[in-house]
């Protein structure tokens, strides 16, 4: 049985994907800061789940608690990063901003970090971040949000080159949402909206393709495609 770890599994996408891994065989490792989620997930499947409670904020205990976690499950295959923040901050508070630079930087980078030379030791495995759109340019209504994913958007490319440079058969995959129907999901104007359900379901069969780069729904490639030719004194009028 291959073993999986969805960090951030308590509610939205990552639920969604821990699920889905289910169906697919998997046992899976579920992370996330309020234990009564993580409890009600595990309850469905007890045989299956194995859940550890943290915040991966703090970069002091994360990578020890992630790792009580593998050692529960026997080993790992499949990390999926799915942690992480941000709000919509149009007045530039600080303390707005200061999760999604906590949880999507920091808190990413410490936990792909151990994930990387873990699979480096193993010699394969795979690591997966939920990443973003929203990464692909500087947006103006959340700017350490999209900052921050554009951040995970090239650090994921940096572990892919640095595999690939080492020979190492270490599958970097990047699934870069759009709109997805969680509480992330904020702000007028929003479109494509897909569910947590069938975001899970294109997330899942993409990475059991180790597919590299992920967009959900798959219609957000060309969008992305398109954000990406805007002029920049176009771009930064709208």
């Amino acid at each position: 049985m291959k073993r999986a770890i969805v960090l951030g599994a308590s509610s939205g996408i990552g639920q969604g994907v821990a699920r889905e891994l289910v169906k697919e065989g998997y046992r899976v490792g579920i992370t996330g800061r309020r234990t009564e989620l993580l409890e009600k997930l595990k309850a469905e499947n007890p045989e299956n789940y194995i859940f550890q409670t943290f915040d991966i904020t703090d970069i002091t205990t994360s990578v020890n608690h992630l790792k009580e976690l593998v050692d529960k499950m026997g080993g790992l295959d499949l990390l999926l990063i799915n942690s992480g923040t941000g709000h919509r901050n149009e007045a530039l508070d600080f303390e707005v901003e200061k999760p999604a630079i906590l949880t999507n930087v920091l808190g990413f980078t410490a936990i792909a970090d151990w994930a990387f030379n873990y699979f480096r030791e193993k010699e394969k495995g795979q690591i997966a971040v939920v990443s973003s759109v929203a990464g692909i340019r500087g947006m103006r209504f959340a700017p350490a949000y999209g900052a921050s994913k554009a951040y995970q958007i090239n650090y994921m490319q940096a572990l892919r080159n640095k595999a690939r440079n080492l020979n190492l058969p270490i599958v970097i995959s990047d699934i870069r949402p759009g709109f997805v129907d969680t509480a992330m999901a904020q702000g007028e104007g929003i479109f494509w909206v897909a569910s947590v359900e069938k975001a899970a379901r294109q997330i899942v069969s993409s990475l059991l393709r180790e597919d590299e780069i992920i967009y959900v729904s798959r219609r957000w490639r060309g969008m992305a495609q398109l954000i990406r030719l805007i002029p920049r004194f176009l771009y930064e009028k709208i």
